[in-house]
């Protein structure tokens, strides 16, 4: 049986608006920066809500959708989840990061400690769902499940970001202390655990120096592209 289509909702924008439209976007992306100083205040969770909506739009593979966003506001969870990270970061930088890894990471002042965890109003913790448990028992393929999830918490980060809040990319490895925190199943397997609140005053971050167009585009048409 073929699957029911429908019609394309797409709106075309004029040359202009576009580079326009292009320049405005980049220039509101450049802005965001991985903040590890937050401020107390308390989020509205129907923006975080809303931003998690726009992460469930990203493509997946054969439409599989295999993620789960766990949002957490509860100082009692957010103090567990720290104390459990914090455990196997202090193994990550006493033996399990080789030295060139622990050099490249001295810039950013980062250690053990992840105060933010407990200090963020609220924590998104996000899972890829390695298969897909079935209503009728068994499990169900999911396809690509890196790349989809991959490109759902880039969603997840523009759209925080655009809609005026903070956010940091955490990734204590191993993670599995957080599926195991948090009750989920076994098919969900921790990707990525995001803090996210506004900035504490006076929040400094490392002062970076992105990669310019010509160290990231690797040009295959002509000078000017056919009308």
């Amino acid at each position: 049986m073929n699957a029911p289509f429908e019609s394309l909702d797409f709106r075309r924008f004029t040359e202009p608006e576009m580079l326009e439209r292009a320049r405005t976007f980049r220039a509101e992306c450049a802005r965001r920066r991985s903040v590890r100083q937050f401020a107390s205040d308390p989020v509205p969770l129907e923006v975080l809500e809303e931003c998690i909506r726009t992460a469930g739009t990203a493509p997946s593979g054969a439409h599989k959708q295999p993620w789960t966003f766990a949002l957490v506001a509860d100082k009692s969870l957010q103090r567990r989840i720290r104390a459990a990270a914090e455990e196997e970061e202090r193994e990550n930088y006493s033996g399990r990061m080789n030295e060139e890894w622990r050099r490249d990471l001295a810039p950013l002042g980062t250690d053990a400690n992840k105060p933010f965890l407990e200090l963020a109003p609220a924590l998104i913790v996000v899972f890829r769902q390695a298969w897909e448990d079935l209503p009728e028992g068994g499990r169900g393929q999911n396809y690509y499940t890196q790349e989809s999830v991959g490109i759902a918490s880039g969603f997840l980060l523009a759209a925080l970001h655009h809609a005026g809040l903070a956010t940091l990319t955490h990734t204590p490895s191993p993670m599995g202390f957080l599926a195991e925190l948090l009750g989920r199943p076994t098919n969900e397997k921790a990707f990525l655990l995001v803090p996210v609140g506004y900035p504490a005053p006076g929040c400094e971050v490392p002062r970076l120096e992105r990669k310019g167009l010509e160290q990231i585009l690797a040009r295959h048409h002509p000078p000017s592209l056919p009308a």
